[in-house]
C-alpha cells in the first residue's frame, strides 16, 4: 500500500501551533495509507529550527546562540542549547499524550526527522568562528556526536510510542549538494568553503545512518535541492530517499527508480510546500505519480508501501488551510495508487 506523509515542518509561532500541528498530522495520517510523523514548528524560534532540533539530539558537544547563529562552545551546554533540548522533550511529551488514542496499539508506523551531519556542519560555527565545515576534525566530531545522540533519541521515541513497529528516521540534508559542490559561503560571505569529497561525505553520513539502523529504525535521507547525490546517499546506508519531484532531474528520477528496484523506499514530493494559486486535484496528484512510474517502467502494485507521496518540502511557510488540504490530497492519492 502506498503511504502518504509530510516532510516535517508546519506553520505557527507558539506552543499552541505545535499542539495543533500534532493534532493535524495524527488526524490526517494515522491509520491506513498514512505515515504520521513528529511535526516541527520552526517559527517558535532558533531552538525549534532544523539546526536547533539537530543540536538538541547531539551528544556530548555543547552549543550556544550567537548573533550569527548556533556555535559550538568547546565546553558545556549554553542556555539556549538546554532550551532546545527541553523543547524537544516537551514536544515529545505532547506527541506521546496525543498519540495514545490516535495510533494503533501495535504494528503501526511513524517517522521522526533530524538535521544531517553535513547540514549541521554548514550551519553551525566552531567555537572561534567560521563554520564547522571549514575544519575536517570538527566536522568529524560533530557527525560522530550526532550519531551517538541519535541512538538515544530513537530509543526514547520507541519508549514513548510502544505500539510502533516501523520507525523511520528521516535525516534532513538540504545542504549536502552545496557541500559537495563547494557552494557553502564562508562567514565573511566573500568566499566559499572547499568541496568535501564524496568518500568523506559518505563516511560521516554513514555513521549517522548506521546509528539509526543499529537502534532498530529505518534510515531515510531527505533533500529538496536539485542534484541530490542518490548513489552516495544509498551507499552511505539510506534505505529511503525523499526528494521534490518538481526539481528532480532526469538522472535523479532514474536513480530513484533504481532505489525502488533494489527494495528501498522513495518518498516522492508531489505537492508544493507553499499555497499554490490553483490547488491540484487528487486525480492530478495521482496522475503525476503514475506518469513517473510509467516513465521508469515500474508498476504501482509492485512497489507497495515502498512508495510514499509527500510534499516537496516542509510546510513552515504555508497557511494552515493549505496544510490540511495538502495532507488530505496526499492521503487520497495514496489510497488511489494502492487500489
Amino acid at each position: 500500500m502506498t503511504l502518504a506523509t509530510g516532510v516535517g515542518s508546519y506553520p505557527g509561532a507558539d506552543q499552541a501551533a505545535y499542539d495543533e500541528a500534532v493534532r493535524t498530522v495524527l488526524g490526517a495520517l494515522a491509520g491506513d495509507a498514512g505515515l504520521p510523523h513528529l511535526p516541527e514548528v520552526p517559527g517558535r524560534g532558533p531552538t525549534a529550527t532544523l539546526t536547533g532540533r539537530g543540536l538538541a539530539v547531539v551528544a556530548e558537544l555543547g552549543a550556544d546562540l550567537q548573533p550569527a547563529g548556533w556555535r559550538l562552545t568547546g565546553g558545556g551546554d549554553g542556555v539556549d542549547h538546554r532550551r532546545a533540548r527541553s523543547l524537544l522533550s516537551q514536544d515529545l511529551d505532547t506527541l506521546e499524550e496525543q498519540a495514545a488514542g490516535a495510533l494503533p496499539p501495535e504494528g503501526g508506523s511513524f517517522k521522526i526527522q533530524v538535521a544531517g551531519p553535513w547540514t549541521l556542519a554548514a550551519t553551525v560555527e566552531k567555537p572561534r568562528g567560521d563554520k564547522v565545515l571549514s575544519d575536517a576534525g570538527a566536522r568529524r566530531e560533530l557527525a560522530q556526536a550526532l550519531a551517538e545522540g541519535l541512538g538515544d533519541h530513537v530509543r526514547d521515541v520507541r519508549r514513548r510510542l510502544p505500539g510502533v513497529q516501523r520507525l523511520v528516521v528521516q535525516v534532513d540534508e538540504p545542504a549536502i549538494a552545496a557541500v559537495l559542490a563547494g557552494r557553502v559561503p564562508t562567514a565573511s560571505g566573500f568566499g566559499r568553503h572547499r568541496t568535501v569529497h564524496p568518500p568523506e561525505a559518505s563516511e560521516a553520513l554513514g555513521w549517522v545512518l548506521g546509528a539509526v539502523a543499529a537502534a532498530g529504525a529505518e534510515p531515510w535521507v531527505h533533500t529538496c535541492a536539485p542534484d541530490a547525490p542518490a548513489s552516495l546517499l544509498t551507499g552511505a546506508g539510506a534505505r529511503g530517499l525523499s526528494v521534490d519531484l518538481a526539481v528532480a532531474t532526469a538522472a535523479d528520477l532514474d536513480a530513484l527508480a533504481e532505489v525502488l528496484d533494489a527494495g528501498g523506499t522513495v518518498a516522492l514530493g508531489v505537492l508544493p510546500a507553499l499555497d499554490p494559486p490553483t490547488p491540484p486535484t487528487d486525480a492530478a496528484v495521482t496522475e503525476s505519480v503514475l506518469r513517473w512510474l510509467d516513465m521508469v517502467g515500474l508498476d504501482p502494485a509492485e512497489v507497495g508501501d515502498r512508495l510514499v507521496v509527500t510534499a516537496g518540502c516542509g510546510f513552515a511557510d504555508a497557511t494552515p488551510g493549505w496544510v490540511r488540504r495538502a495532507l488530505g490530497l496526499l492521503r487520497t492519492s495514496a489510497t488511489s495508487l494502492s487500489g
